[in-house]
Formats: structure tokens, sequence, C-alpha cells
């Protein structure tokens, strides 16, 4: 019996096997199915998907034997390997003296015809073969090795999505650990940010109450301009973070939402504000939607309504309509005039159009960041309209589901 020689790209091809993280796994439908319709397609009662390792041959599909593996010093497939592009056929090992002698030949399973087809990667590697045996001699037609071929094809393409499932796998598994991590450090960086901050805000406050009298109206601005500008970085640091969190969110599943308990839900929100009143024009009474997603919506429109009314009554109305495709959803009053041309720049981080709202107070410019990255997540857009009183209209639009989508 001759034994084969190794491989002459051994450690490589070895390397490339080890790739597909294959060796030992559990029998898997798919690779059982090509066996079978091999052994049915050229008669035979023994098919194989045989991968050869470093010191022996592994079967990941077998019909008609018990074995997991047999040494590779035996397996007529690591002489097949040998060719990646040629079909290897003994049809009748007890007349080749490289077999004649083999114990696979000699004793159980008693082979005496083989015909493999190299199971060959993009790479040019062949990791095994598709092969199918019998204990008595036998000639294959054109038509049942071309069979043979195109089976082989499928097992790679098996293999192929495997690897690519396994490595995809691997990938979200350490995007999450990555995310994980990152989330850790935000709010440790978030606290290490804001510790020194509030020390500053705070001694400039005790330095203002303590040594104001003798500062003057100079010394007392440059205090009250640290104190702004302590506060203006705190609050971007929290919308950051806030901004960050919404992602999370976002991936929440939809439900049916009752609009009339939603903006009562809402309108507890900005219960501290006087005379705010929030009305809802809808003759919808429910939407299919991500509640926190549109929860987060409606506040922000709300919340940059009030930031640009000058008057200290507030009647806002939200109406919220439907197509065959989407909700939409807008506002009677607008929170900044402005050219239509610049509004896409308020949905940058960071970039705001107007410098104090009507308490004063500047904002940290996430609010409507956040509405733009909200309604694109639910496949929906965001406009601004002109209307007939010179202000502007916000207009969401969120995506409805079809109802196969909703019964999942």
């Amino acid at each position: 019996m001759k034994i084969q020689d190794v491989h002459l790209k051994e450690k490589e091809r070895q390397a490339e096997l080890a790739s597909y993280s294959i060796l030992d796994t559990l029998p898997e439908e798919d690779f059982d199915n090509l066996t079978a319709i091999a052994s049915e397609i050229c008669d035979t009662p023994i098919s194989l998907i045989s991968l050869i390792d470093k010191n022996r041959q592994w079967f990941k599909s077998k019909q008609g034997v018990l074995a997991e593996e047999t040494p590779r010093e035996f397996a007529f497939c690591s002489h097949a390997i040998e060719d990646e592009e040629n079909i290897f056929v003994i049809e009748d090992a007890r007349e080749d003296k490289r077999f004649k002698f083999n114990p696979l030949v000699t004793g159980d399973p008693n082979v005496v015809f083989y015909a493999g087809v190299p199971l060959v990667t993009e790479n040019g590697y062949a990791l095994g073969t598709l092969c199918v045996v019998d204990s008595k001699p036998k000639v294959l037609t054109e038509k049942q090795l071309n069979s043979l071929r195109a089976l082989s094809n499928q097992v790679m393409k098996l293999m192929e999505l495997r690897k690519k499932k396994i490595q995809l796998e691997d990938t979200l598994q350490n995007l999450k650990e990555r995310n994980e991590e990152l989330e850790r450090y935000e709010f440790i960086s978030v606290h290490d940010l804001k510790t020194p901050l509030v020390s500053i805000s705070s001694m400039t406050q005790l330095i203002a109450h303590q040594y104001g009298s003798l500062m003057g109206v100079n010394g007392l601005e440059m205090l009250d301009s640290i104190q702004n500008s302590s506060q203006k970085l705190k609050n971007l640091i929290s919308g950051l973070l806030e901004f960050n969190q919404k992602e999370n969110q976002l991936n929440e599943s939809k439900i049916w939402i009752n609009l009339s308990t939603l903006i009562s839900e809402i309108d507890q929100i900005f219960s501290l504000e006087d005379q705010l009143n929030i009305k809802l024009n809808s003759s919808i009474q429910e939407i299919y939607a991500n509640k926190a997603a549109t929860h987060q919506l409606i506040i922000n429109l709300i919340a940059n309504t009030l930031k640009a009314r000058e008057q200290m009554v507030y009647d806002i109305e939200i109406t919220i309509e439907e197509d065959e495709t989407h909700y939409r959803f807008s506002s009677k009053d607008v929170s900044i005039k402005e050219d239509l041309k610049s509004h896409q720049r308020q949905f940058q981080l960071i970039e705001k159009l107007s410098g104090k709202d009507k308490f004063g107070k500047i904002g940290n410019g996430i609010g409507l960041a956040t509405v733009h990255k909200i309604v694109e997540k639910n496949g929906g857009k965001v406009e601004m309209q002109p209307t007939a009183n010179g202000k502007n209209l916000f207009v969401f639009t969120l995506e409805k589901l079809e109802m196969t989508e909703m019964a999942k």
C-alpha cells in the first residue's frame, strides 16, 4: 500500500481548513442532503463529505458508514486533494497497487470503487472531497460525474456561507462588547468632566458672594462669564450623553399607541409651564409605532416651539395624520425663524441657529439632532415649510408597517 506524501502546501492548507471552524462539529441537515443526493445519483451505498486534517480524515456528513473518521494514511481522499481540478476515480481498488492492501479495502467497509471531487476554496486549497464509494467495481457516466461536480460546488458554497455566518456572529459579539466598553467609558468620562465644572461653578459663586463688593462691575462680569461658560459646557456634555442613549430607545419594539393617552403623558412633562395648553388634533385614535421614539419626537416638537415663543401664553396644537405609507406629525407653531436653505444645519450635532431661548438659556443643540435621528431610523423624513404668518412649520413623518409585519 502506498502512503500518500504530505501536500506540498500542507501548512497553508491546514490553516485554511482551520479558518472554517468546521472540524468536529455536529451533523447539519444541509450537508446531509447533499451526500444523500450524491448516493442517489451515483447509485452507491456510501457517500461522504470528507475533510483532511493533519493526521485523519473526518466526515462532516456520511451516508452508509458509522465511522466518524479514519487515519489519514488510509484515506483515498488524501490522494484526491493532490489534484484540485479533476475528479479522483478508482474503479477497482483491488487491482490498484496503491490501494490493494489498504485496510479500508481488505476490511470494512470493503472499498472497491471510489470517486472523489476535491472541495477547493476560493484561495485554491483543497480541504477534502465529496466522494462516493461502493463495494463493487463501477464506472460513472459523464452525467453522473458532472452532477457530482455540481454537488461539490454546493458543498463549498455551504461551507463559505457557514464561515461567513460565524465571522458575522463574531463581529457582532465584538461590537457588542465594544459598545458596552464605550458605554462604561462614556459614563465615567461624563462624571469626570462634570466634577471639575461643578467645582468651577461653585467657586465662582462663592467668590462673587464673598468678594463681589470688592471686584467691581468688570470683575463680576468676568465671573458671570465663567459661570455661563461652565454651565454651557455642562449642558453640552449632558446633551451628548442623552443623544447617544437615544439609540437604545430606537431599538424597542413597536406597539399600538393611544394618541390621547400619549399627549396626556407628554402634557404632564410640561405641567410646570404656566398657561401651557397642549392639544391633539387628529382623527386617528391609535398608531402602530415605537413608543419611545414617538414620545421623544413630540417632546422635541413642543420644546422647540416653546423656545421660539416670546409671549407667556401658549396654545400648542399637535396634528397627527396618516396616509397609506406614513404617519405625519406637525405643530402650528415653529421653533425658529430662518431661511429655508439653512434649516438642515439645525440637525447637525452641536450647531445652533439661535443664541438664547425665551428663558435666556443657551441650548446644547441636541434636541433637533435627536429628532432627525429618530425619524430616519423609523423610515420617515423631516421637512420645514413656511406658513401664511411668516413662521416655519416643522413636519415629521414615520413609516407605517404593513399588517403582516404588525402580526409578527
